[in-house]
């Protein structure tokens, strides 16, 4: 079958997220073929590359999600801009029946987002959009999707949608919908300047309703779309199902609505602001859910999300992340568990893994245990350049200064070098060459953090077959299982008594370190990956209804046996794909009833 991946500032982009997932299974599914549909977030993005396809890849249509500053977001509307409009070609403008259109639609998404928080204390919550139970359907509810899908059909008929929603008409409509009865305190504070910022993050939010994907050519010749995350990244898939009935897939490792919450709290915005985006991605994230035929959280903790936010738990089936074991086989094997006296931390380091705790904590390890020592590795992170990067490196030396602090260099006699405990290293350097020399490096693998998504670094330490200590926070519980030492967060004390323990015990260390091995074999690697989505996109493809060409069905409607020669599903310079890129038409092809129908496709067609 073909499947419309869609992505969202990951693959194909080389520094994307989830790209190496994308890309193993892409790689994986030999047997179907993929269109990619991939979104950028930013032109660094752009600039990193595209990965190298496998053959299965066919097409790849990709759409920026930002723009310069001096050209949309710097950009003031002008004034009676709704007089002039005109599509995103810049074709014609809107006539009086297009402008009644886009007002009503755009009215009835402005009342469902400012009403949103309303009833479940948005003052109280930063307007988290509480969506209602499974299975109900509130007016605002309606009122988003009437609104949300008017706006695409605009779209799709006429264009110039962007120039619309940045228009003096949306704000003056945004204005009335944030003063109308029954909004939250927060929101009838708005002012213009507060209504201005929100439209130009709506207009980003809902650029994928002006895409030129939406045509036979494109999603509607797909089989099933597989959204590789929520929010502004599924909007495609909404639009396929909705235009042409394609199936939705929905894979969400971390849930995009929790991401945007978190972000929200370090952006200069106002909080009206703040509590309108909010409303708007809460009631994206529910529709997503309603309407994708099943939803594939990455770990309990993103399900829980899910659910909350009125994914069907029918629909929801947990799919762990798979990660390649194989580069971990020899030490995992090796039946090694490692140094007595030596923890070992591995990961990017930033303030959400929490090592002034850990540092703290091995204070009070070295005084049980005065030989231990504690080694931590930072790898490489994403973002690590502007404010991410300096934010990292102030933290790495606050850090750095906190060591020197609690453990000052010792020596053993008056003429030994003195040493420290505590030994800042970098992977990929000469004392941490490969990532299996880092969790060789020590005997407990210690993970302290304050917030986690999936922990892969857990797993990794699973694959070496080491025992780990780790804080109770994301998908830890539901990764280690029973096969490792589990303690609250933000408890060096709790944090010290557990690696105590196990530096103490070589056999229970040898124990715990072989059943986490054997339990991420079973659950965490990509085999299991790719066979958990072969069986659920056969699943989607047999409930999905038939979709005939037209040249394929008769005057009643009725298949016509052998309307598509068999040889059109092969690749090759035969198909009506391959030969357009030859630049011929194969005599066969030219004409009469046993012409290629339109749906055919080669390996090598490609929009890129």
């Amino acid at each position: 079958m073909r499947i419309g991946l869609l992505t969202d500032g990951g693959y194909p982009y080389a520094g994307g997220e989830s790209g190496l997932w994308c890309d193993r299974l892409v790689r994986g599914l030999t047997q179907h073929e993929f269109d990619l549909f991939a979104l950028s977030r930013s032109a660094e993005q752009e600039a990193c590359g595209w990965v190298p396809f496998p053959a299965q890849v066919g097409r790849v249509r990709t759409a920026p999600l930002w723009t310069a500053d001096g050209d949309v977001r710097g950009a003031r509307a002008p004034r009676g801009l709704l007089a002039r409009m005109v599509t995103g070609g810049g074709a014609r403008p809107y006539g009086r029946r297009e402008r009644r259109r886009f007002e009503a639609y755009f009215a009835a998404l402005a009342a469902s987002v400012c009403a949103a928080g309303a009833g479940g204390g948005e003052d109280g919550a930063a307007g988290t959009g509480e969506p209602g139970g499974e299975g109900r359907t509130s007016v605002a509810d309606a009122q988003f999707t009437d609104g949300l899908y008017g706006l695409a059909e605009l779209a799709r008929e006429h264009g110039g949608l962007a120039a619309a929603l940045r228009s003096e008409t949306a704000v003056r409509v945004l204005e009335a919908a944030c003063r109308a009865p029954g909004t939250g305190r927060t929101v009838q504070t708005a002012t213009v300047p507060d209504l201005l910022a929100f439209a130009r993050e709506l207009d980003q939010t809902l650029r994928p309703l002006s895409l030129d994907w939406y045509d036979e050519q494109g999603l509607g010749a797909v089989d099933l779309c597989h959204a590789t995350s929520g929010g502004a990244g599924a909007l495609p898939g909404l639009l396929a199902k909705r235009f042409f009935g394609v199936p939705l897939l929905v894979t969400e490792h971390g849930v995009r609505l929790r991401a945007h919450y978190l972000a929200a709290t370090d952006t200069t915005l106002n909080a009206p602001v703040r509590t309108l985006l909010a409303n708007l991605h809460g009631r994206l994230a529910t529709e997503v859910y309603r309407q994708a035929a099943i939803v594939t959280p990455g770990n309990t903790h993103a399900r829980r999300w899910q659910e909350r936010c009125g994914a069907g738990r029918e629909k929801l089936r947990t799919v762990h992340p798979g990660m390649e074991s194989d580069r971990f086989t020899a030490l995992g094997d090796s039946g090694d568990s490692g140094p007595d006296d030596t923890l070992v931390w591995v990961g990017p380091i930033e303030p959400a893994k929490d090592l002034i705790a850990l540092l703290h904590a091995f204070a009070e390890v070295r005084k049980a245990e005065p030989d231990a020592r504690l080694r931590i590795i930072g790898a490489p992170a994403r973002g690590t350049e502007g404010a991410e990067g300096a934010e990292s490196g102030a933290y790495l030396a606050h850090c750095r200064a906190l060591a020197a602090q609690l453990f000052p260099d010792q020596a053993t006699d008056a003429h030994a070098i003195g040493d420290n405990p505590v030994s800042f290293e970098e992977l990929g350097g000469a004392e941490v060459p490969e990532l299996t020399d880092a969790y060789a490096a020590g005997g407990v693998v210690v993970l302290s953090s304050v917030m986690e998504g999936f922990p892969t670094g857990l797993v990794e330490a699973m694959f070496c077959g080491r025992a780990t200590v780790s804080t109770d926070v994301g998908a830890v519980v539901e990764v280690i299982g029973g096969t490792g030492l589990v303690v609250p967060p933000r408890n060096p004390r709790a944090l010290a008594d557990a690696c105590i323990a196990l530096l103490r015990d070589p056999e229970r260390r040898a124990r715990l370190g072989a059943a986490a091995r054997a339990r991420a074999l079973e659950l965490f690697t990509v085999d299991q990956n790719l066979a958990a989505f072969r069986a659920i996109y056969l699943e989607l493809i047999s409930h999905a209804p038939v979709r005939r060409e037209a040249e394929a069905v008769d005057a009643d409607g009725e298949p016509r046996p052998f309307a598509t020669p068999p040889e059109a599903r092969v690749p090759g310079p035969w198909t009506a794909s391959g030969a357009a890129q030859a630049g011929r038409t194969p005599s066969w092809a030219a004409a009469g009833p046993r012409t290629v129908c339109a749906g055919a496709r080669g390996a090598g067609g490609s929009d890129v």
